[in-house]
């Protein structure tokens, strides 16, 4: 906005191309001036002496250590001095204000799987567009999913179970929780609902990519500009888009996670009998907590992430923009698991409804009656059953679908 206010001359709010040639020309010409004052003895380069002695002339005082701290940031080929080109590619376009580096390693990641289908849509630029990599970085995505959910299986179906089964009087501890299920149906039962899961990944990636693009288009005031609050808007409808459509699988995943030995051969056979016994409804139970859900995990995720990315980039980005893979994965983590915790409560109500019916001698609760249910026998505490192995998960899950995304990445044939 700086660059705009100072270059904008018809005030119009915006730079054209002649505004914003002017406005470099200009910029260019005060940094030239800036590096002859400092270049005290006229020999084309700026060392620390001279930086030491600007300093001083300002009233300030610094050692020679601080003075070479100041020029190592903005000497590039490693002389500890700086020529007029290092001078001015750095503050013509720092590094860290270089918006396409920014967005390249900062687009908030949906690879980045944990097992819960409330992400944000992949964004992607034009260029990614045409040239089909997008297809590419999805089809690696829904793998990296595919194979993450697959190896903390055990510990969602755990989750699930908690949140149908525990209560106050029913404590269920994860140890316990386990042994039941292995004496039950043995290892395999582990993984009970993890095919549905698995599968459900794909048609959902594919829905809420084309449906954020519509969105977009829709709800842009000018055509090609999408501003935040409109980008958001867009994200979370397609969430929601994706949801409805895919539904049904979340409610056969539900119940197939949570099915005894021998109560279904298979999905078709879930599929079959929910039909027979319940009626269409029972494919859409759960699904207002569901659809409500979406906005305040979105909006938590992402408004956690843009802030720890921001604090990240003021405090540490000096020569480039690049946080390296663990900053990266530390962010995703943190704000993912903060969007969970705003949504579990709903998330929870949602699993309990889809559930209803297959556990015998149960009334059909609207979602008010759960919730005011599980806060009169259990108190608040009561709409967080099953967060531990909720968030023992998300580790393991996050690093499992970023290897396998970068080794996908690699066999696809997009370049790092």
């Amino acid at each position: 906005s700086k660059i705009i206010s100072s270059g904008d001359k018809d005030e119009d709010e915006g730079l054209d191309f002649s505004e914003f040639s002017k406005y470099l020309k200009e910029h260019e010409k005060k940094l030239k001036l800036t590096f002859k004052s400092l270049d005290k003895n006229n020999d084309g380069r700026i060392d620390h002496t001279e930086i030491k002695q600007s300093l001083a002339d300002l009233g300030l005082d610094i050692s020679k250590e601080e003075a070479e701290k100041i020029l190592q940031s903005i000497d590039v080929d490693g002389t500890m001095t700086v020529d007029w080109n290092e001078w001015r590619e750095h503050f013509l376009f720092n590094p860290a204000t270089n918006l396409q580096e920014i967005i390249r390693y900062w687009k908030h990641s949906t690879v980045l799987d944990i097992g819960e289908s409330l992400a944000i849509p992949d964004e992607f630029t034009e260029e990614e567009k045409t040239s089909g990599l997008w297809w590419k970085q999805l089809s690696a995505g829904a793998m990296a999913g595919a194979v993450s959910r697959t190896g903390t299986a055990p510990l969602d179906r755990m989750k699930v179970f908690m949140q149908v089964h525990a209560t106050k009087s029913n404590k269920i501890s994860l140890s316990g929780g386990f042994k039941q299920m292995l004496k039950e149906g043995g290892v395999t039962s582990l993984w009970r609902g993890n095919g549905i899961n698995v599968l459900k990944i794909a048609p959902e990636t594919a829905i809420k990519f084309m449906a954020y693009e519509q969105y977009k288009k829709l709800l842009s005031s000018e055509p090609g500009k999408v501003r935040t609050h409109e980008r958001f808007m867009a994200g979370s409808l397609a969430g929601a888009t994706a949801q409805t459509a895919i539904y049904p699988m979340e409610v056969l995943k539900t119940r197939l996670t949570l099915r005894k030995t021998g109560q279904y051969s298979g999905m078709f056979d879930c599929a079959k009998k929910i039909l027979k016994n319940e009626g269409v409804k029972a494919f859409y139970k759960g699904y207002i907590p569901n659809i409500l859900g979406i906005i305040p995990y979105a909006g938590i995720d992402l408004a956690i992430y843009e802030s720890l990315k921001n604090l990240w980039l003021s405090k540490y980005a000096k020569d480039t923009a690049n946080p390296g893979i663990l900053v990266l994965l530390g962010c995703g983590t943190i704000s993912s698991s903060c969007g969970q915790v705003a949504s579990y409560p709903l998330a929870l109500i949602r699993t309990r409804m889809q559930a209803q019916a297959s556990i015998e001698g149960s009334k059909q609760m609207s979602m008010s009656q759960i919730a005011k249910k599980i806060l009169e026998k259990e108190g608040f505490f009561g709409l967080y059953r099953g967060i531990l192995p909720n968030f023992m998960k998300v580790i393991p899950a996050v690093s499992i679908s970023y290897v396998v995304y970068e080794n996908m990445r690699y066999s696809l044939g997009i370049q790092k």
